[in-house]
């Protein structure tokens, strides 16, 4: 009973969300000020953003950030270490600034990241490394069994995934941490040297980019982390010339969002982040 109640408070929730004024409505064109913040277990949270140029305070190609526009939505307090260019492994130097500036004085953590590393071409490699170990059993007695361990390595997109959760879950093991897929990509051209295809291409080891998108899907259970799909849930289509409206240039740059596509990242995870705790206190 008690399940069926909860239940039904979470459908309200969410079916009356938009009855709440949402700090900025994109809408004819133009985005519209409100002033009222949604109450959601969000409000007034410490979160601290991890990521490459699609979160990176320095705003490439848009005028406004997604976590600008939940702050607005859900009312809660950004902290963003997200770099230009990073990879999962700069995750994992992000995640220690993070520690050094502000020790455990955060409630939850999201990471928005791989795009850069199917770009590049990082091996994906495998979750974990197998082996024999004797395991104590009934008796007591000792027993051979295969054994695993999870991949701490740098050199593999798996093994940089497990490094960034290993050192999560260790320093932050009370707080919120959340994972984000990488969107879809399109074609991008910043410079002669810097030419990306879009995604209907493999990258040079001929690994497409979904490959990425399902890895950080499998660290949900990995790592006993929520997982956001972002590419699924964002609507963001970058390859249909339709969706140009929602990315900085359309002839040149095709991956990053602009303001309104960072909007409807963020009216996408509003929704879902009202599921999700945004703190275990």
């Amino acid at each position: 009973m008690n399940r069926k109640i909860s239940a039904c408070l979470l459908s309200a929730l969410l079916l009356s969300a938009d009855a709440f004024p949402l700090g900025y409505l994109y809408a004819g064109g133009d985005f519209v000020e409100q002033t009222t913040v949604m109450e959601s277990q969000w409000k007034g949270k410490r979160v601290a953003f991890l990521g490459d140029s699609i979160t990176d305070k320095k705003r490439i190609g848009t005028t406004k950030c997604y976590w600008e526009y939940l702050a607005e939505m859900l009312g809660l307090q950004p902290f963003v270490y997200a770099i230009n260019g990073n990879r999962m492994d700069g995750i994992l130097r992000q995640a220690n600034r993070l520690l050094e500036e502000r020790g455990d004085s955060i409630d939850a953590i999201i990471i928005f990241a791989g795009t850069n590393d199917y770009n590049a071409g990082i091996p994906v490699g495998e979750w974990y490394k197998e082996g024999e170990k004797e395991a104590q059993v009934a008796g007591p007695s000792m027993e051979l069994r295969k054994h695993r361990e999870p991949v701490m390595s740098d050199s593999t997109f798996k093994g940089r995934i497990n490094l960034v959760m290993d050192f999560l879950k260790t320093n932050y093991p009370d707080k919120q941490v959340i994972m984000l897929t990488p969107l879809h990509r399109g074609k991008a051209r910043f410079s002669d040297r810097n030419v990306q295809p879009e995604e209907a291409f493999p990258n040079k080891n001929g690994v497409y980019v979904d490959t990425y998108v399902q890895a950080v899907k499998e660290a949900a259970n990995i790592w006993a982390v929520p997982v956001i799909d972002l590419n699924g849930i964002s609507g963001l289509y970058p390859l249909n010339d339709s969706h140009t409206r929602y990315f900085h240039d359309g002839e040149t740059d095709r991956l990053h969002p602009n303001a309104e596509g960072h909007y409807r990242m963020a009216k996408a995870l509003m929704y879902q982040l009202l599921a999700y705790p945004a703190s275990f206190d």
